[in-house]
């Protein structure tokens, strides 16, 4: 865990970069590692013996820990594993602030409301954002390549705060955002391709081979 980078206590764009690497980090763990930051620590359960299901799902109740198997006991820990990643990953200011946090979830929840502020802050910077987002265009001079670094870094801003787009909705306002001299270009993707299905960095792939 050496290579993770402590989380700030005041940089919201480093803040973002490590949600990201903390999220792969965390899923690549195992299938169920995200749900215990979403949902809290997993409950190991089992069928109710004495209910006899029909149709549907059976009822569930939790399984009394003599009866949990290698796995069940992996699944219950997954909740200590995570901790102990978000704990490597804090500078001692972050530390103090999370310690008395049960779950690796009230850790994950405290940390963004310290570095994302309040829901009214939140909302402030998703404006801002979406402002950048309707005002992007092509700079005059700009190669192509700082055009997708640029726009590819203010989508992950505003997914961050909670707004994604379709691809469709991502390719048409990188269209709009070209100059005039793209307009032949734009107008052969538009016809050619499916936007719905052309990823962001497929399509600035086909513009910068164009």
């Amino acid at each position: 865990m050496d290579h993770f980078s402590k989380v700030p206590m005041v940089s919201k764009e480093d803040f973002d970069d490590w949600k990201i690497i903390m999220h792969a980090h965390l899923a690549a763990q195992d299938d169920d590692m995200w749900y215990v930051i979403t949902d809290g620590p997993l409950k190991i359960l089992k069928p109710n013996p004495a209910i006899a299901i029909t149709e549907g799902a059976p009822q569930m109740l939790e399984k009394p820990r003599y009866e949990w198997t290698s796995e069940d006991k992996k699944k219950a820990n997954l909740d200590n594993v995570a901790k102990d990643i978000l704990y490597k990953t804090l500078d001692k200011n972050a530390f103090s602030k999370i310690k008395m946090c049960h779950t690796a979830k009230e850790i994950w929840e405290k940390l963004i409301q310290i570095c994302e502020g309040n829901e009214e802050k939140k909302e402030n910077k998703l404006s801002v954002a979406m402002q950048k987002f309707e005002n992007m265009k092509m700079r005059a001079g700009e190669t192509m390549n700082e055009f997708y670094e640029r726009f590819s870094s203010l989508i992950n801003e505003l997914s961050a705060l909670g707004k994604d787009f379709g691809n469709r909705e991502i390719a048409l306002k990188v269209m709009r955002g070209l100059p005039r001299e793209w307009d032949v270009k734009k107008m052969a993707m538009r016809a050619s391709r499916d936007l719905n299905k052309l990823k962001l960095h497929e399509l600035f792939s086909d513009l910068k081979a164009y």
